[in-house]
């Protein structure tokens, strides 16, 4: 048995969660913080047989993999002029993922 901890961006939790439970996963959600700015993360635990592992880790990776995003500079502050915005395009996604060995496990 393994138990996975996938640590993914809010906007994508929901996604992830729905599509491992499609595939017969059950994913216990956890809020978290954390990463640069201390932005809000979604923790995943999802408790496994070892032989699908790369299953889950698969759908992870598919739901939320890293993408191009246009953002725009933030707002300048008040008394500031001639500050113009301008589109930058940053990574977004991905995921943090460990994976490890469960000793015990009961069912309750």
């Amino acid at each position: 048995m393994k138990l996975i901890y996938a640590i993914v961006r809010n906007e994508d939790g929901s996604r992830v969660i729905e599509e491992l439970n499609n595939n017969k996963f059950s994913v216990t959600k956890l809020a978290t913080t954390g990463g640069f700015l201390r932005s809000g993360n979604t923790t995943l635990l999802i408790g496994t047989e070892e032989e699908k592992v790369d299953e889950a880790i698969h759908i992870i990776e598919e739901q939320c993999g890293e993408r191009k995003r246009i953002v725009y500079t933030p707002s300048p502050m008040v008394g500031m002029s001639g500050y113009a915005h301008f589109p930058v395009t940053v990574e977004v996604g991905g995921a943090t993922i460990f994976v490890v060995d469960v000793e015990r496990f009961e069912k309750i």
